[in-house]
């Protein structure tokens, strides 16, 4: 019989795992953070790069220099939906290679309907080889384990599908990150599903960063993530007393315990920054401490 130890240190372990190759969100705004960060997650760490209207072409290279600066790997966010040309596509690659922040790329759809230029999906920015001539090499794709508040599972199955093989045949690497929610057991089986319709992909399950409770729940209603009661109960805090704060340390203990390599395949985590990095960067660090790891990283 397997003793209480032993299963704690197995549990600890594959915690661990999940922490070790872990990515994060960052902005324009968390640059002179970096610093700090520094002493808290490992060098080569993946940071994903928001594309939002806020910020230009030159304020998102401006932040991959700074992020590659500092040791990490920038991975830029392209919202399909968003570019205006085929130019714009080809302008951002350009100045992203010209300071090392173009081999990784995250390519999502975006949010604006209709599209504002050339590229209705993420799909269509894969598939025109605009990519690979600007020395992308890794491309990340969207995954929903809670549904689309706008497509249907069955479009989104075929989707992903048809993305995979697209980078397969193109020769670039591919993996998935999913949106972020509040459900181990929902990303979980959505992974083994995933699996069983033949999508070997690795995943990045994205998980909140801690916040107010306030501000996670107005990040669902934005993007479209449902929370239960009873979810949110499991997650450590209700949705009648939305004071307070949240971390995601019982949704990775959760994820943990119910990973099976065999049936999940490769899963790294994804954390969504809504605190910023450096307080996010915090908290990985000290549960990494929590769950038998060091502390700082240099």
């Amino acid at each position: 019989m397997t003793s209480p130890t032993h299963n704690r240190a197995g549990a600890a372990a594959v915690v661990g795992a999940l922490l070790a190759d872990a990515s994060l969100g960052a902005g324009r705004k968390d640059v002179g953070a970096l610093d700090r960060v520094r002493a808290l997650i490992a060098p080569g760490t993946r940071i994903h790069i928001g594309f939002v209207d806020s910020e230009d072409i030159a304020m998102r290279v401006g932040t991959a220099r700074a992020i590659r600066q500092s040791g990490f790997v920038p991975v830029p966010i392209i919202a399909a939906r968003r570019l205006l040309s085929e130019g714009m596509l080809r302008e951002y690659l350009a100045r992203l290679r010209a300071v090392g922040g173009s081999e990784s790329v995250v390519v999502v759809g975006g949010d604006p309907d209709p599209p504002r230029g050339p590229y209705p999906d993420a799909g269509s920015v894969i598939g025109s080889g605009v990519l690979e001539e600007h020395g992308v090499r890794q491309v990340s794709v969207a995954g929903h384990p809670g549904a689309h508040p706008a497509v249907a599972d069955g479009v989104l199955w075929q989707a992903l599908a048809a993305k995979a093989a697209t980078l397969e045949r193109r020769g670039m690497r591919g993996s998935i990150v999913t949106q972020f929610g509040f459900d181990p057991a929902q990303a979980l089986a959505w992974i083994a599903d995933a699996r069983a319709r033949g999508v070997s992909l690795p995943v990045r399950v994205s998980a909140p960063g801690p916040a107010s409770v306030r501000v996670l729940l107005a990040r669902a209603a934005t993007c479209g993530v449902t929370v239960s009661a009873p979810v949110a109960e499991e997650y450590g805090f209700s949705l009648a007393d939305p004071a307070g704060e949240a971390g995601p340390d019982r949704f990775i203990r959760a994820l943990a315990a119910g990973y099976d390599p065999a049936r999940h395949g490769t899963v790294k985590l994804h954390f969504e920054q809504f605190s910023g990095l450096a307080p996010t960067a915090e908290w990985i660090s000290g549960f990494r401490h929590d769950n038998g790891g060091p502390t700082t990283v240099r």
